[in-house]
């Protein structure tokens, strides 16, 4: 199992939310959810300026096994989106919780964050899936 950076809070669905400060944050999906889906070769990533609810589906990352939607952790205003992404898709598999970056949100409200899954307990939560 990969290391799951102390830093950041998980959605069970597997995406990950880092807080930047100033009511923005940088979601992304798991290493143990681009490691499921294999071979990522397509991301759609959401519109600069949409607003997002907690637990829409707003993305789709597409690998050769299977499709599966992305769910914004938080309510928000996306601000900015990874568009190296688009000819590169493979970089989710390569660095999940850096240059994988899928968007930021912003205008989050930070109690929505403590409803998130810590490390530890999303760590539970993915050996639960394994057994």
């Amino acid at each position: 199992m990969s290391e799951i950076p102390g830093d950041l809070k998980f959605l069970k669905s597997h995406e990950w939310v880092r807080a930047e400060g100033n009511g923005r944050v940088t979601v992304g999906i798991s290493d143990h959810a681009q490691s499921l889906l294999g071979d990522l070769v397509y991301v759609e990533l959401p519109e600069v300026g949409a607003s997002v609810e907690a637990g829409n589906a707003v993305a789709v990352v597409e690998s050769v096994k299977a499709a599966s939607d992305v769910y914004s952790p938080v309510s928000g205003r996306v601000a900015e989106v990874n568009t190296a992404l688009a000819d590169k898709p493979e970089t989710i598999n390569e660095d999940a919780y850096g240059e994988g970056w899928l968007f930021v949100i912003e205008g989050v409200d930070e109690d929505q964050l403590a409803e998130l899954l810590s490390p530890d307990d999303y760590a539970e939560l993915i050996e639960g899936e394994e057994d």
